[in-house]
């Protein structure tokens, strides 16, 4: 069974942002990405749930983008099921990093997004849903306080993160105009449902 990094990535589309005018790291399903720079940290979610997590003496921040493989559901009944093992790694890797760059634990804070019901028909029950529940619960158990939170709900969400400031800007998708990210998560959650065979 992988479900380690193979599935957790840090994010290498870099660029500059001209209506924020600052670099940028834009985020895709599986990705993560942490700065101690002033810089902004980009991604749109639909049924994926992402964590901007920071530390708010340092401004040392970062964001990943992830989803629970489709493995049944995260009801607290079996902590060792691979969609927990997942979602953990992938919370962890992206804290882990923060430490490693002189974040301290006991300043972290958190603000978290994502989670919509936009993959209808993928599971019987609401994957964002389940996502939402996971990011919350795995937070509260680690007492990283959550700040802010936009979960759940139909719509897609583009979030843009400075992790420096910790301000979050968050815009809902009311339409989308082409099925990119529906096929981006399709393809994402595919991958996962065969790394954690």
């Amino acid at each position: 069974m992988s479900w380690g990094k193979a599935e957790e990535h840090f994010a290498t589309n870099i660029y500059y942002d001209p209506i924020f005018q600052c670099d940028a790291a834009k985020l895709l399903p599986g990705e993560y990405y942490y700065t101690d720079r002033n810089m902004l940290i980009v991604t749109v979610l639909g049924s994926c749930v992402s964590a901007c997590i920071r530390d708010k003496i340092t401004g040392t921040g970062g964001m990943n983008h992830f989803m629970l493989p489709d493995t049944g559901a995260c009801d607290g009944t079996s902590p060792v099921s691979p969609s927990m093992r997942y979602g953990t790694h992938a919370m962890e890797i992206l804290i882990d990093d923060l430490l490693k760059a002189g974040a301290k634990r006991q300043n972290l804070e958190a603000k978290v997004f994502g989670g919509g019901n936009v993959l209808k028909g993928f599971n019987q029950i609401n994957v964002g849903e389940r996502n939402a529940d996971f990011v919350r619960t795995y937070l509260r158990t680690h007492r990283i306080p959550v700040l802010a939170e936009n979960l759940n709900d139909v719509y897609p969400r583009k979030v843009y993160f400075f992790p420096r400031t910790g301000k979050v800007f968050v815009r809902k998708i009311q339409e989308l105009r082409n099925d990119t990210l529906v096929k981006r998560e399709i393809e994402y959650a595919s991958r996962l449902k065969i790394s954690t065979i």
